[in-house]
């Protein structure tokens, strides 16, 4: 199976939940996004690496990147190898001088470790397919926010989750475009569930 190449685009705080995060990933030289709910330790994890803070004393992720690399053992990639029921899962490729082994990873651990070690992040086409979202706007630019700013439309007119049945797979689309733009990748993922929902009857 083919693997695609993917990139962190965007670290995003929701708009309409608190203590929500998405890290948005990116096909690499395409318009896909992929959007992962993440927590807010995770969070913060990819966000010190992203934007190369150096803490006081190691978090957890670097911690584990000291020991990997104490004992010669390389990440050469992550693979967002799954997805059930709404969960993404992932494998660590690594190695060290005698084998290469495929290690269970939850999604957020292994992003944090990728941007630690700079090595590549990939998915497969069929989890880009039931997950992604196409933008619509080629002139995507690689972006980290973590407070992106207030939207410009109210939460009546976005529509919160209990009417999202309400409204024409027209509008959803219109809807999803929208909060595309207010970057709050946590209710775009609650759009694209039920748009997904709809196709799929």
């Amino acid at each position: 199976m083919r693997k695609i190449e993917l990139e962190i685009v965007a670290l995003s705080h929701s708009i309409t939940q608190t203590h929500s995060y998405a890290v948005v990933l990116g096909e690499v030289n395409g318009l896909r996004r992929l959007p992962i709910v993440i927590g807010g330790f995770e969070a913060q994890a990819i966000a010190v690496a992203l934007e190369k803070m150096q803490p006081s004393r190691p978090l957890t992720h670097d911690l584990m990147k000291n020991f990997m690399n104490a004992f010669t053992i390389e990440l050469h990639e992550v693979v967002i190898s799954n997805l059930q029921e709404g969960i993404f899962y992932a494998k660590l490729i690594c190695s060290n001088n005698e084998d290469t082994i495929e290690i269970d990873s939850r999604t957020s651990d292994a992003l944090a470790l990728a941007v630690r070690f700079g090595c590549p992040i990939y998915t497969y086409e069929n989890i880009l397919n039931s997950a992604g979202i196409l933008l619509e706007d080629p002139a995507g630019k690689k972006t980290t926010k973590t407070t992106p700013a207030a939207p410009s439309i109210s939460e009546h007119e976005r529509g919160g989750d209990d009417n999202l049945g309400t409204l024409s797979l027209e509008e959803l689309n219109t809807l999803l475009q929208e909060v595309l733009e207010q970057e709050d990748y946590i209710r775009a993922i609650a759009i694209r569930d039920e748009i997904n929902s709809r196709k799929s009857k």
